[in-house]
């Protein structure tokens, strides 16, 4: 059974529908990379299955569990967690604060999983009593994917997590995604270097005009010429 399936998914804000069918599985083993041009419905799509925006047709189904609508405290314990692009963090808190508010919905001793973070993200370890706002762009993204594993998820959500990094800090961000994954953790993400990132994927789906246009493991969707050609810059 595949840990996340989204079958014919419609859905949007208002009335007007940005998904119109999007359908896709992600198994625990799994990094699926969704690209396409902009307002695909690409970030929509992980906003959908958070419960962000209203779905109006299909259906998502998280570990054999109907999901649609459903509200993010519900899906934060069940094992699902998400980090927008923006406002990820809580600027005016220190690394670890951030990190311990992502263990909100926990009753346990977290303090395992807070090192095993630090372990993951190394740059954070001597920054850990700093303030998350002075951080480098990359520095934050680390401390928003770090406090979303804190509740210990089966499926991590990013959109795109490495808009506006430094070419070093992409590198660094997917590295530790991989990581992530091998470590147990099924990964969906949005991601605008659309190269890079289908490079890693055991999943590509290439959205267009909210529907899937295309879809395939990330080695055969850079190789496929119609992808490059429409999606990929040739």
């Amino acid at each position: 059974m595949s840990l996340i399936v989204l079958d014919t998914v419609v859905g949007g804000y208002g009335g007007a529908p940005i998904l119109n069918g999007v359908s896709m599985a992600i198994d625990k083993s799994d990094i699926g990379v969704v690209v396409g041009p902009n307002g695909a419905g690409k970030s929509t799509t992980l906003k959908a299955i958070f419960g962000l925006l209203k779905v109006t047709g299909g259906s998502i189904l998280f570990k054999g569990k109907e999901i649609a609508n459903s509200l993010p405290d519900r899906l934060v314990p069940m094992g699902l967690s998400f980090v927008p692009q923006e406002k990820n963090v809580f600027t005016s808190m220190s690394v670890n604060e951030n990190l311990e508010m992502g263990a909100f919905t926990r009753r346990d001793d977290f303090s395992d999983t807070l090192a095993w973070v630090y372990d993951m993200f190394p740059p954070l370890k001597d920054k850990r009593r700093q303030p998350a706002g002075e951080l480098s762009g990359g520095q934050r993204q680390m401390v928003a994917m770090g406090r979303a594993l804190m509740s210990k998820p089966d499926l991590l959500m990013l959109d795109e997590p490495s808009a506006g990094l430094s070419p070093r800090y992409v590198i660094e961000i997917f590295e530790t995604i991989v990581s992530v994954n091998k470590a147990g953790v099924g990964i969906l993400m949005v991601e605008q270097n659309a190269r890079q990132a289908l490079g890693f994927a055991s999943k590509g789906f290439v959205l267009a005009s909210g529907q899937n246009r295309f879809t395939g493991t990330g080695a055969e969707l850079l190789a496929d010429p119609d992808v490059a050609k429409s999606f990929l810059g040739g």
